[in-house]
C-alpha cells in the first residue's frame, strides 16, 4: 500500500529533454501594446511591427541599414568618439563607464550611424538614430556626424535621409550638446545651397532638442504612425499649463492633423515612399569620389571628401 502513495521520479526519452533543453528563452515576443506573444521571426521578418494590432516596435540604427538596397551601404565617421569633457559624474554612475556600457551594449560608437547608400539604385546621404544608445541623446559626436552627413550630402550631390529618435541633448555634455542643435542646421543650410533635399523620419520616441532642431526644417517629415514627437512629454506640459491635454496629444496623427508633418507612413510601406520621393532628385550611379585628376566615378566603399572617411 505504501508503494501506491510514493512519489516516483518521471523519466522522459534522451530525446525529448534534449530538445526542450535547445528551445530559446527569446523565441517570443509580447506586444507592448496589445500584450499579444508574437513568434519572434514573424516579428523580424514584418519590420518588428506587430501583425496583430500594428504597433511599431524600436528598431536599432542597424535594423534601420536593412531598408537600403543590400550591400549598397558604407559606413563614415565611424572613427569619431564622444569625449567627457565636463568631467561629468553623479553619485550612481560617470558618464565616462555610462558611454563604455552604452557602446557594448549597442557596438555603436555614439548614438548615430552614418554613411552613404542606396535604394532601388537612388544613392543618398544617410545618419541615423539609435535609443539604445543613453537614449540617443544629442551630445558633441552625434552633432558632428549629422552636419557631416549633410556636408556630405552637399558635396556628392545627393539627398540627406536622417531617421530620428531621441530624448533630447545629452545633459552630461551641457552647453556643447545644447550648441549640436545650430550646427546642424548651419550644415543643413549648405545641403539646401546645393539644391539637394533632406527628407527626415520621425519614429517613436522623437523630443526636446532633436525635433525642435533639425528635423523640424526637413523638405518632407515623414512619422510613423503612433509615434510620440514633441519637445517637452506630456504629463510635464500638463503640469505647466495645469489642465488636461486632448486624446492622443503629440502622437504623429496629431501632428499631422496639425500642419506640423507631411505625411504618417506605415514602417512597411517606408521603402517604397522614399523611392518615389528619391525619383525626383534622381541620381542612380553612385557618388563620386575626389581624386588628385578631379570627380572620379566610384563603385564605393568607402566614400572619401576631403580625405574624411
Amino acid at each position: 500500500m505504501k508503494e501506491f502513495f510514493r512519489r516516483t521520479k518521471k523519466s522522459f526519452p534522451a530525446d525529448q529533454s534534449s530538445e526542450q533543453a535547445q528551445i530559446p528563452d527569446d523565441l517570443w515576443v509580447k506586444c507592448s501594446s496589445c500584450r499579444e506573444l508574437i513568434y519572434r521571426k514573424e516579428l523580424n521578418d514584418n519590420l518588428k511591427v506587430c501583425p496583430k494590432c500594428g504597433h511599431h516596435m524600436r528598431m536599432s540604427a542597424r535594423e534601420w541599414i536593412g531598408l537600403l538596397d543590400v550591400g549598397s551601404f558604407s559606413e563614415t565617421d565611424a572613427h569619431l568618439l564622444p569625449t567627457d569633457p565636463l568631467g561629468f559624474v553623479t553619485p550612481d554612475e560617470a558618464y565616462a563607464d555610462k558611454l563604455k556600457k552604452s557602446q557594448h551594449r549597442t557596438g555603436l560608437a555614439d548614438a548615430v550611424l552614418a554613411g552613404v547608400g542606396s535604394i532601388d539604385g537612388l544613392w543618398m546621404a544617410l545618419a541615423v538614430g539609435d535609443f539604445a544608445f543613453m537614449g540617443s541623446s544629442m551630445g558633441s559626436v552625434y552633432g558632428e556626424k549629422m552636419s557631416r552627413a549633410a556636408e556630405r550630402g552637399a558635396e556628392l550631390g545627393i539627398p540627406l535621409l536622417t531617421i530620428n529618435t531621441s530624448g533630447g541633448a545629452r545633459q552630461q555634455e551641457g552647453v556643447i550638446a545644447l550648441m549640436q542643435m545650430a550646427k546642424v542646421t548651419m550644415a543643413l543650410s549648405r545641403l539646401a545651397e546645393a539644391r539637394q533635399p533632406h527628407i527626415a523620419i520621425l519614429v517613436d520616441p522623437c523630443y526636446g532638442g532633436v525635433t525642435a532642431s533639425y528635423p523640424s526644417v526637413a523638405d518632407v517629415i515623414i512619422a510613423e504612425p503612433g509615434a510620440n514627437i514633441g519637445f517637452a512629454g506630456k504629463r510635464l506640459i500638463e503640469q505647466i499649463m495645469r489642465q488636461k491635454l486632448p486624446a492622443g496629444f503629440q502622437t504623429s496623427e496629431f501632428m499631422l492633423n496639425h500642419g506640423m508633418i507631411d505625411m504618417v507612413t506605415p514602417r512597411g510601406e517606408l521603402r517604397d515612399v522614399l523611392a518615389r520621393l528619391l525619383q525626383h532628385y534622381r541620381r542612380q550611379s553612385p557618388p563620386m569620389e575626389e581624386g588628385d585628376d578631379g570627380m572620379e566615378a566610384t563603385d564605393a566603399t568607402p566614400i572619401y571628401v576631403h580625405g574624411r572617411v
